[in-house]
């Protein structure tokens, strides 16, 4: 197979998130992975990275890519795809990692065949992604382990049947992160107005967190198992687990998943 060239558009946070682990990576055989922006602070920045072939004009870098990732904002993309569609071919891929955005959507506006629809988060910026995505039927099996690995290098990525389950997963990893840190600012409140200093509450909630999904990750335990194993009949653990279930903060958490899920849907149905 020959030597791919993969272009980036937009340099934002996952755009460029992508675009470093891409680059930092083995896959691409020393060429540099391009990158393309429109703004000029972002286009000088880029340069002093060294780290890529930085592009300000698309007729310079996309008719001779083989993978496209394009990573803007939903709502620039009419308009982007207005700009690409004469300089792009049935032979390219092109890989989205805008939320919302229909696989269908993107062959129309450009006129293409080939798309993987993506629907990556945040830890994909140190290293600890999760991205899932689905192809269109046009993208063989050899091109999509290519595609694989390419966003295996901000963490790991998930296959799924259709793009419904892309939506679904907006709901638990793409938000997910948010609900997590949400629960850990309630935590350092809680600290706080305990007593412990900024600096010790900090430590206090980030450890007890990476502790917990070091256990879970090393061992087979469900979380119900997990936390029978820290709460003992009438302790303070269970003390605070039976104030969550008095409060229904399960069900609560479960509407807030599918608050995102429901959103997602509505923004593919806007689009």
């Amino acid at each position: 197979m020959k030597q791919m060239k993969v272009l980036v558009i937009g340099a934002g946070n996952m755009g460029l998130t992508y675009a470093e682990g891409m680059a930092s990576s083995a896959l691409l055989n020393r060429k540099k992975l391009k990158i393309f922006d429109v703004s000029p602070e972002k286009i000088i920045s880029l340069k002093e990275m060294s780290l890529f072939n930085v592009y300000e004009k698309l007729e310079d870098c996309l008719p001779k890519a083989d993978v496209v990732f394009i990573a803007v904002k939903p709502y620039h993309s009419e308009e982007l795809f207005e700009q690409m569609k004469p300089m792009v071919n049935n032979d390219q891929i092109f890989v989205s990692l805008m939320a919302g955005v229909t696989i269908e959507t993107i062959q129309e506006s450009l006129g293409i065949k080939k798309v993987v629809r993506t629907m990556p988060n945040l830890p994909a910026q140190v290293g600890k992604g999760v991205t899932s995505y689905t192809e269109s039927k046009e993208v063989s099996r050899v091109e999509l382990l290519m595609i694989r690995n390419l966003l295996d290098t901000t963490g790991e990525s998930i296959r799924v049947k259709n793009q419904n389950f892309i939506d679904a997963s907006t709901g638990i990893s793409g938000s997910g992160p948010a609900y997590v840190f949400y629960f850990m600012n309630s935590m350092l409140e809680a600290a706080l107005k305990m007593g412990f200093s900024e600096n010790d509450s900090k430590v206090l909630v980030s450890q007890t967190f990476e502790g917990a999904v070091e256990l879970f990750n090393k061992n087979d335990l469900s979380p119900t198992l997990w936390m029978d194993r820290v709460a003992s009949k009438g302790g303070t653990t269970r003390a605070a687990l039976d104030s969550m279930d008095d409060n229904n903060v399960k069900e609560l958490i479960k509407e807030a998943a599918y608050a995102a899920f429901n959103r997602a849907v509505e923004l593919g149905e806007e689009d």
